[in-house]
């Protein structure tokens, strides 16, 4: 019966403070000065930070002053490589992509649009006729190419009164782009919009090894759009190029920026492109407290730990396991790998990827306890080429008595499918474990033509061969010269011996026979030729070979001191005989 009563009593009391603390603060405004009128402006804080605002969106899709005569339709008709059966021609193909106009008879495109190409035209949106022209440089690493037409006359009279398009800069995050180019659904030009999402360091398609600066849009990339420009206020801010199918990512494309770009045209001025730069250094973020103590690290946030630095990269032999880099010319790096350049985070890489074969880079690095200040002269980084798709190459090859020899690579190991796991380790870890050093050319029996002479032989189909009579394989050409030349193995001189790594038994082929069914095997399968050969890029890293000479070389000097020895020691049952035999 209380309860209500009480209830009563809590309103009341809830209504008399309300009125009391009303006339207080009546009272209380009579006696302070009046606060003083705000005007038009922000209503911010005096002391918070000014934000850079982007322009609106109009300027920013503003492209009334872009001349869209340059940018050009390219199409092109190429042959693509075959490399399971690498004596045949290959398969023709035709496409389009888009390209623009930078300066007098220089268009920029994507190098994908024109890999393998045999036959390329532009075509300018006022105008259908198709103009003749060639590529003058391609970047595969960093999927860019530069075209020109191969009529400097044509050029005068078609683009003479044409602007070259202006390259800006890197666009901030959420401002808008214009994506302009011919994709597919239709031959006329064709503009999309979309926002900045992001600005990343990422692996670039084209190669697929290749890692440089990226940026995300939200703009329709579609096959077609690469090699066009990215607009923003009337300037190019990228070249589209790759993008997500709408069954991985919705809306999400990518553009090549600006200081990718320019690097590209940077390094072809002398008319050669000489390829990026590579420290081919492995890194581990330093973030655990423990971790940073026990390397004597203050937890400051700075520094990331060298995992490994290849000997065939810029830093081989120069930074080791365990050093932490502390910063990169005078930029300090985050323990999770980033620097900050103009206003932006990003990989501590980009600052080598604006460098050039010859440039230096500075390293502050915590070595055993102490600070080091190093220097470290770039230069490109070989090794990494077989795990890249390749392109504009033929197919090397050896073909003999059915049994086909090819070098390893990307290209190679994706037609034929292997899966066998000795040959998959000397893919994936080529670099890594140095394999280089005893093989710059990995060579693998990658197929055998059926034939009476080579009967039962598929076993040893997609294996790593290490000996052809008695020659160590370390080249595709030493394949060649085993084969053709005179070369046997003691004791076998009437066969061929193959011997694969891995594998215990001998491939045999009777040298006779095998002579007489290499030609009948030619004409079975309609081969043309039955051996392309090209030096290996491998061989540049010569400071780095020697070893596997100075072997070679050791041998022939056992040999000369095993002839030299007196009559009773000649006398005796080499044991490597019994083994030979056995084998």
């Amino acid at each position: 019966m209380n309860t209500p009563r009480l209830a009563l009593s809590a309103v009341a009391l809830t209504t008399l403070l309300s009125i009391v603390f009303v006339e207080v603060r009546m009272q209380a405004q009579d006696t302070l000065p009046s606060a003083p009128t705000l005007g038009p402006g922000p209503l911010t804080s005096p002391l918070a930070p000014e934000v850079e605002m982007p322009p609106p969106e109009s300027v920013q899709t503003d492209i009334s002053e872009v001349d869209l005569d340059a940018i050009v339709r390219v199409e092109v008709e190429s042959k693509q490589p075959n490399f399971r059966v690498p004596w045949n021609i290959g398969g023709m193909g035709s496409g389009n992509g888009t390209g623009f106009l930078v300066g007098p008879n220089r268009f920029i495109t994507n190098a994908h649009v024109v890999s393998n190409s045999r036959l390329i035209y532009l075509k300018k949106m006022s105008d259908p006729k198709p103009y003749k022209a060639r590529v003058v440089n391609v970047a595969h690493d960093c999927d860019l190419a530069l075209l020109e037409l191969e009529s400097p006359d044509e050029f005068a009279a078609a683009f003479s009164a044409v602007d070259p398009l202006f390259i800006g800069g890197i666009p901030k995050l959420n401002t808008t782009v214009v994506a302009v180019g011919y994709p597919i659904g239709g031959e006329r030009i064709s503009v999309t919009r979309g926002v900045v999402s992001r600005i990343d360091f990422r692996t670039y398609s084209h190669s697929a090894v290749d890692n440089h600066l990226s940026i995300q849009v939200d703009a329709a990339i579609n096959p077609g759009n690469s090699g066009g420009p990215v607009l923003q206020n009337n300037q190019v801010v990228g070249v589209a190029f790759q993008g997500y199918s709408g069954s991985v990512a919705q809306n999400t494309g990518y553009m090549i920026p600006v200081p990718v770009i320019e690097r590209f045209l940077k390094d072809v001025e002398d008319g050669t492109y000489d390829h990026y730069v590579d420290m081919a250094t492995s890194v581990l973020n330093i973030l655990n407290p423990a971790q940073r103590r026990a390397l004597g690290l203050p937890n400051d946030g700075i520094g990331v730990m060298v995992a490994e630095a290849d000997a065939a990269g810029s830093a081989g032999g120069i930074l080791k396991t365990k050093d932490v880099l502390l910063s990169i010319d005078g930029y300090a790096i985050a323990s999770d790998g980033f620097i900050e350049i103009e206003g932006e985070r990003v990989d501590l890489n980009e600052i080598i990827e604006r460098k050039f074969a010859g440039d230096t880079v500075a390293l502050e690095v915590w070595r055993d306890g102490e600070l080091q200040q190093i220097t470290v002269e770039l230069k490109r980084f070989i090794p990494y080429l077989i795990q890249s798709n390749q392109y504009d190459k033929q197919p090397n090859f050896v073909l003999f008595a059915g049994l086909q020899f090819q070098p390893i690579d990307r290209n190679m190991m994706a037609a034929h499918s292997i899966s066998d796991l000795e040959t998959r380790y000397h893919y994936s870890f080529f670099s890594q474990d140095e394999i280089y050093r005893e093989r710059p050319q990995v060579v693998v029996l990658t197929e055998v033509l059926p034939d009476s002479t080579n009967t039962h032989l598929r076993g040893y189909v997609h294996k790593v061969v290490d000996t052809i009579n008695g020659k160590k394989i370390r080249l595709l050409q030493d394949v060649y010269d085993a084969l053709y030349g005179d070369e046997h193995e003691d004791g076998h001189e009437k066969f061929h011996v193959i011997r694969l790594v891995g594998e215990g038994r001998p491939l045999v082929l009777d040298r006779k026979d095998a002579a007489l069914a290499h030609e009948r095997i030619k004409a079975k399968y309609n081969v043309g030729i039955d051996h392309f050969i090209e030096e290996p890029e491998t061989l540049q890293l010569d400071e780095l070979l020697p070893e596997a000479e100075e072997e070679g070389e050791s041998d022939e000097k056992e040999k000369d001191e095993d002839s030299a020895k007196p009559d009773k020691e000649s006398e005796k049952p080499k044991a490597s005989e019994p083994q030979k035999k056995a084998a």
